[in-house]
């Protein structure tokens, strides 16, 4: 079965605090080309660090799971990640100014409303599927 790669037509931010940090954070959605895949940025630190949510990146799953690479962490990433795997979105970019998203209710709903309320859009690329 064949489908396309998928993304976001608009960018849409929240804001709330983060379970681990007790910190504000701002979270913004943006669309990615096509076999971009997912990636956080961190838009708090100098240069705006990538970090792609890959299997050797993992530090810790104890509390959430907690991304490293070059110093740089994401932690907490998996009820954002959640929320587009569910909604079929291949291509996205995840800004944050902090090292972890906002919990909001602990669940996606709330990662998954903005995604669809961004307008999702199918790319001309298909997915390479295992």
């Amino acid at each position: 079965m064949h489908r396309n790669q998928r993304t976001i037509k608009n960018e849409v931010t929240l804001k709330g605090i983060g379970l681990h940090t007790g910190k504000e954070v701002c979270l913004t959605f943006k669309p990615a080309p096509e076999n971009y895949g997912y990636a956080f940025v961190r838009v708090d630190l100098e240069g705006h660090p990538v970090i792609v949510p890959k299997a050797e990146y993992v530090t810790d799953t104890q509390r959430g799971t907690n991304l490293e690479k070059n110093g740089v962490s994401i932690n907490t990433s998996e009820h954002v990640l959640a929320a587009a795997v569910g909604l079929g979105v291949t291509n996205l970019i995840i800004e944050l100014d902090g090292s972890e998203p906002p919990i909001m209710d602990g669940s996606s709903k709330y990662f998954v409303k903005s995604i669809e309320d961004a307008c999702i859009v199918t790319q001309d690329a298909p997915v390479d599927e295992f």
